[in-house]
């Protein structure tokens, strides 16, 4: 999602309200079903608007942040231990984080603007972690959100608004669709495991959460569908965790919601999360591996820990 989505989002989910209010109620939906409650801390608090994060393996966070007016973000790095620092300065709707090595990817010019205009400012740029070193991987793209990478190294990003939700990016940075049936899709994430492209839609009358096959993204794609009313869940980025399931932050709904991939059952871990934007366990020095760590568009990253931990 991006720096103006607070306002954007609070308009498409009062539209959803009044629209449920007309629409016969699905008792599925209304009572999304709990497992076992994961104990909530904050971690950190006092940024801008949070739109992803993702662990260096060096014992930090990458965080990106948004600013009010859309322009002049960043990649925030939070230690272990809390001291904030900045990573990359002054880029404009930072999207989705991923680090693969030494390197960590991110999305740029993912705005509200962009999405209502077609702007194809956006772009993937990569940072060197060794060097502080920023370059830039692809241009020409319109509101990057999400981002993963496939096996064979091309990169695949998503788009919850307007047309051609998800863009396929090679090595040489050419673009092309990807999975076009697909709408409104927003989180992303590589389930190796199982050789496939795990995907959440945002603004779809129904929330689903589908799987994507590598080897042929054109097959119809099996799904788990998410109680609720699309818009009003707001699906935002996922993760899928070392224990083979996928975590899903509903933004407007304040969840974060548990999808087994096998049995497509899924369950609610944590409430009263209001504007949760990303997921991801913790990885690197002074981390937790077994907790999920949470950041909103109001600034906050939130540790979460399973019952068992």
């Amino acid at each position: 999602m991006n720096l103006s989505r607070p306002t954007f989002r609070t308009i498409g989910a009062l539209a959803a309200t009044a629209t449920a209010a007309i629409l016969p109620t699905n008792p599925a939906a209304a009572a999304p079903e709990s497992c076992p409650q994961w104990t909530q801390r904050t971690a950190a608090s006092g940024y801008g608007l949070l739109e992803n994060l993702a662990f260096d393996g060096r014992g930090n966070l990458l965080l990106s942040e948004q600013s009010a007016t859309g322009v002049g973000g960043s990649l925030q790095r939070l230690s272990a231990d809390g001291a904030k620092s900045v990573a990359v300065g002054d880029i404009d709707g930072p999207g989705g984080v991923i680090v693969v090595g030494d390197t960590a990817y991110f999305t740029t010019g993912n705005s509200a603007v962009a999405a209502l205009t077609g702007r194809a400012d956006g772009t993937i740029r990569a940072l060197d972690l060794d060097s502080g070193t920023v370059t830039t991987v692809a241009t020409g793209l319109t509101m990057p959100n999400g981002l993963a990478q496939l096996p064979n190294g091309d990169f695949v990003v998503s788009k919850d608004v307007g047309a051609g939700s998800m863009t396929r990016v090679a090595a040489n940075g050419s673009a092309s669709p990807y999975a076009p049936s697909l709408t409104s899709t927003n989180g992303l994430a590589f389930d190796r495991a199982r050789n496939r492209l795990v995907v959440s839609t945002t603004f779809d009358p129904t929330t689903v959460v589908t799987f994507v096959d590598y080897a042929d993204p054109s097959r119809p794609t099996p799904h788990t569908v998410i109680p609720g009313h699309g818009p009003l869940n707001a699906a935002d980025d996922l993760t899928v965790g070392p224990d083979g399931k996928a975590y899903v932050a509903l933004n407007v709904a304040g969840r974060i919601q548990q999808v087994d991939l096998d049995t497509r059952q899924t369950c609610t871990i944590a409430d009263g999360l209001p504007l949760s934007s990303s997921v991801r366990f913790g990885a690197g020095p002074g981390w937790n591996p077994h907790a999920l760590y949470v950041t909103s568009f109001l600034g906050t990253v939130t540790q979460l820990t399973p019952p068992t931990s």
